[in-house]
């Protein structure tokens, strides 16, 4: 099974930009749909993208279309979330989740990282 470790969290102001990572490790990504997911404080996780094996598929959130960028480097081992345009809403806990299925449901991601802290705010 993959294990899963996020970075690049912080704080921003509204309008400015993050990129989050996720290394893998323990599998070859290249077996996985990659998706990112967020949990706002007092609210339930909920996803925000995902992407096929191979990166050529992709699927958002309505909310995050034409901001958020999901992206992956097979080779490296390693996921992104490119964000812009970043509003308070978007603040929660990022986490990077791996499925074998494309395109899947929560359920079907079957490994998850911690989580990166993400604070929109001025």
């Amino acid at each position: 099974q993959v294990q899963l470790v996020e970075s690049g969290g912080g704080l921003v102001q509204p309008g400015g930009s993050l990129r989050l990572s996720c290394q893998a490790s323990g599998s070859t990504l290249s077996n996985y749909g990659m998706a990112w997911f967020r949990q706002a404080p007092g609210k339930e996780r909920e996803y925000i993208a995902q992407i096929s094996w191979n990166g050529a598929s992709t699927y958002y959130k309505d909310s995050v279309k034409g901001r958020f960028t999901i992206s992956r480097e097979n080779a490296k081992n390693m996921l992104y979330l490119q964000m812009n345009d970043l509003k308070p809403d978007d603040t929660g806990v990022y986490y990077c989740a791996a499925s074998l299925e494309y395109p899947a449901t929560t359920a079907e991601f079957t490994s998850w990282g911690r989580g990166t802290q993400v604070t929109v705010s001025s």
